[in-house]
């Protein structure tokens, strides 16, 4: 899913002044960064494909610091250009930057902001944002980036309205993505910008990627909060929460045990973890009750009441608007996914028990998962321990789990016809009203 505001005509509309040229495209690359990050515009923007249809961009590769520039892996790279080249690009991208913390040169955020009042489209994708975030060019701007940096970009940087459900967001100057190959979204979706949909349909087929995905980062969510709330008096309010979630509640009751009015509850929330406190809470729901139908015989209706919920068709339509699938469409492609003799039987040998599930690597998206445990077989009345989200919806459109049989890849490739089938049509854009 992506973001895509059209509610402001005078941006999209902005000329390019001085030597500036639509076709010229700066990457502004520092030590410190991600190699695959920041390979993605060059390979999009630097490589002649006009004979699949696929217009030329001009590549400018820019320093955005003295080198060599030095990235993860240790590998040593030199850029063509320095700063100066952005004063000639219509488009410059920022792929990444090496520290979320750290405040990136300032000789370069001045040579951002110059880009920006001279027209040129900004784009920052994956960590990215955090450089246009410091530049200010994301002031009271929608933005996103990695799911697991959101909140501290939130935190960071109060004025930017950060959203870490969205794949991209294209706010007209200013572009923003999500981590790794949402970048490759992106950089597509601006190539489709630029020259429609058969030249980014085209470019999409040589680098095998879809033209354009749909839903956003909620299908591979996995840490509740960031780490730096547990210092913060809301943690002790969260951790109640999350051992709760099988009762009924709503955000009145979690900023009475904060003893805050809602506004305030809301607004402390939300700068903690760049999330409303109600769209955190249902998305916690959600976890959980995928977490049942993965590892429980409950039928849809008990997993509803065991999640909070009021009623299964309050689960139903917020699981399809977070995952596009149906609960019950989400389990049977789940359990296709998985060996038929583990769905018979735990990895100790003995049958599983409804609570039980397989142990092993939860999958995430662009990050190493971590070690699952089989949860015992939950009491009537008590919630299911909190564990590591195993993101199910990503394994069965991925390829078979490490150890698995020939068998387990045909009920991989059945897995993912039935998850497909099974989700909802989502729009790949969501447009600003």
């Amino acid at each position: 899913m992506s973001h895509d505001s059209t509610a402001a005509p005078e941006i999209a509309a902005r000329k390019l002044t001085g030597r500036r040229r639509k076709e010229i495209v700066a990457v502004l690359l520092f030590s410190g960064g991600p190699i695959f990050e920041s390979s993605i515009p060059l390979s999009v923007f630097g490589i002649d494909r006009q004979d699949a249809g696929v217009p030329r961009y001009r590549l400018l590769v820019s320093a955005g610091e003295e080198g060599p520039l030095r990235t993860t892996g240790g590998l040593e790279l030199t850029a063509p250009h320095g700063l100066e080249a952005i004063s000639r690009a219509g488009t410059v991208v920022v792929p990444a930057w090496r520290s979320i913390t750290s405040p990136p040169p300032q000789e370069a955020l001045d040579a951002l902001r110059r880009a920006h009042e001279e027209g040129a489209r900004i784009v920052g994708l994956c960590t990215g944002a955090f450089v246009l975030a410091a530049a200010g060019l994301l002031d009271g701007r929608p933005a996103t980036t990695h799911w697991m940096y959101a909140p501290t970009l939130a935190k960071r940087y109060p004025s930017v309205h950060v959203d870490p459900r969205e794949l991209f967001v294209d706010d007209g100057d200013v572009l923003t993505s999500a981590g790794t190959a949402a970048g490759i979204d992106l950089c597509l979706h601006i190539v489709r910008t630029d020259h429609g949909n058969e030249a980014a349909g085209a470019l999409a087929r040589r680098l095998v990627v879809p033209p354009r995905r749909t839903g956003g980062q909620e299908r591979y969510l996995d840490r509740s909060l960031p780490e730096e709330i547990g210092a913060d008096p809301l943690a002790e309010v969260v951790a109640w929460a999350l051992e709760h979630l099988h009762e009924q509640f709503d955000v009145e009751t979690l900023a009475a045990r904060a003893y805050m009015s809602r506004r305030t509850f809301d607004r402390r929330f939300r700068s903690l973890t760049g999330s409303a406190p109600l769209q955190w809470l249902i998305t916690q729901r959600v976890l959980q009750a995928q977490r049942l139908l993965e590892t429980s015989d409950y039928s849809v209706d008990e997993v509803a009441g065991r999640c909070g919920f009021r009623s299964p068709v309050a689960l139903r339509g917020h699981f399809r608007r977070q995952l596009g699938s149906s609960p019950a469409a989400y389990r049977a492609a789940y359990r296709a996914r998985r060996p038929q003799a583990e769905r018979h039987q735990g990895s100790d040998g003995l049958p599983n028990t409804p609570g039980a599930g397989p142990s092993g690597p939860a999958h995430q998206h662009g990050h190493p998962g971590h070690p699952g445990q089989a949860p015992a077989a939950p009491h009537p009345d008590s919630p299911v321990p909190y564990q590591s989200r195993r993101t199910a919806a990503a394994s069965a459109l991925g390829g078979p789990p490490l150890g698995a049989s020939a068998s387990s890849a045909e009920a991989g490739r059945e897995a993912r016809e039935a998850y497909l089938q099974a989700r909802a049509s989502v729009p790949g854009q969501r447009s600003a009203p």
